[in-house]
């Protein structure tokens, strides 16, 4: 598959909590980083997303704000 986005962020799926509708994917990235996505309780299933698998997270924004105490 090829995808025009550039950040593409490759970690494992380290839990996985389905909901009637949506599901929580946790991706730890880096040893205590994680990201975590919503996406559709099809998409994890049709795509048999579970704990361990190797997945990259695709971030694709239109603008990133910073802030600073």
């Amino acid at each position: 598959m090829k995808l025009s986005a550039r950040n593409l962020i490759p970690g494992k799926v380290k839990s996985v909590t389905v909901g009637m509708v949506n599901a929580e994917v946790v991706i730890e990235i880096a040893p205590g980083v994680e990201i975590v996505s919503v996406i559709t309780k099809n998409s994890v299933e049709r795509m048999d997303i579970k704990v361990g698998d190797a997945v990259e997270a695709m971030v694709k924004a239109t603008s990133v704000m910073v802030a600073k105490d």
